[in-house]
C-alpha cells in the first residue's frame, strides 16, 4: 500500500505521514475498505486493490481539512459515497436525502443480480455498462424494495403464562410461591448444616 500511495504525486510529507496522518491510520482505513468490498464479494485481487486505492485517494484529499475525523472514518464515508454515486448512475436513481436507502437496496440488488459471479469487473466502473448487467441490476433493485401489504391487527389478550395461576388462588394469591421459596431456603440450610 505504501509504495502505491507514496509514489510521485502522493500526499506524503517528510515525516513519512500520508495526508498528515500516521501510516497506521491509513493501514486501518485500508483494511476497513478492503473488508467492505470483501463483504460485497469482490474477490479479484487486482480489482480489489484498485478500488481500495481509489477510495483512499479521495479520503487523503479530504484528510488535511478534516483533522477531527480519523482516516478510517473519512475512508468509510468516501467508500459509501463512491458506491452510492455508482448505484445512482447504474440504476438511474437520483441520489437524494434517501442515499442510505439507495445504498442499502443497491447492495442487495448487487447480490440478487449475482454481480460478484457474473459482472465483478463492472463494479464501480464508469459507463457504458453491458445492457444485460444494467437490466439485471434494475430488475434486482425493484425486487429489493419493500413489498407493502395491508394487514389487520386485532387486539388479543395477554398470555401471562404461569403467573395467572399464581394470582388466581383465592384468598392468599402468593401462598404457593411463598411455600415453594420457604422449602427451597430450608433445603439450602439443611445442605449447609450437614456439610459443615
Amino acid at each position: 500500500m505504501e509504495s502505491a500511495l507514496t509514489g510521485p504525486g502522493a500526499l506524503t510529507d517528510v515525516s513519512g505521514r500520508l495526508a498528515g496522518r500516521p501510516l497506521e491510520e491509513w493501514n486501518a482505513a485500508y483494511a476497513k475498505v478492503e473488508n467492505y468490498f470483501h463483504a460485497l464479494r469482490i474477490r479479484n485481487k487486482a480489482l480489489l486493490g484498485q478500488l481500495v486505492l481509489r477510495v483512499l485517494e479521495r479520503a487523503m484529499k479530504r484528510a488535511p481539512v478534516e483533522p477531527g475525523h480519523s482516516a478510517t472514518q473519512i475512508a468509510a464515508e468516501e467508500m459509501d459515497r463512491i458506491v452510492t454515486e455508482w448505484f445512482a448512475a447504474v440504476l438511474h436513481e437520483p441520489p437524494t436525502n434517501a442515499d442510505q436507502m439507495l445504498s442499502t437496496r443497491g447492495r442487495l440488488a448487487l447480490l440478487l443480480a449475482d454481480m460478484p459471479g457474473k459482472w465483478q469487473d463492472q463494479f464501480l466502473r464508469p459507463p457504458p455498462w453491458p445492457e444485460e448487467f444494467v437490466h439485471s441490476m434494475r430488475d434486482a433493485y425493484l425486487r429489493a424494495g419493500p413489498g407493502f401489504q395491508l394487514s389487520k391487527m386485532t387486539p388479543r389478550p395477554f398470555d401471562l403464562g404461569p403467573l395467572t395461576t399464581l394470582t388466581n388462588l383465592g384468598r392468599i394469591p402468593y401462598l404457593k410461591m411463598v411455600m415453594a421459596w420457604t422449602l427451597f431456603i430450608l433445603l439450602l440450610f439443611a445442605i449447609f448444616y450437614f456439610t459443615h
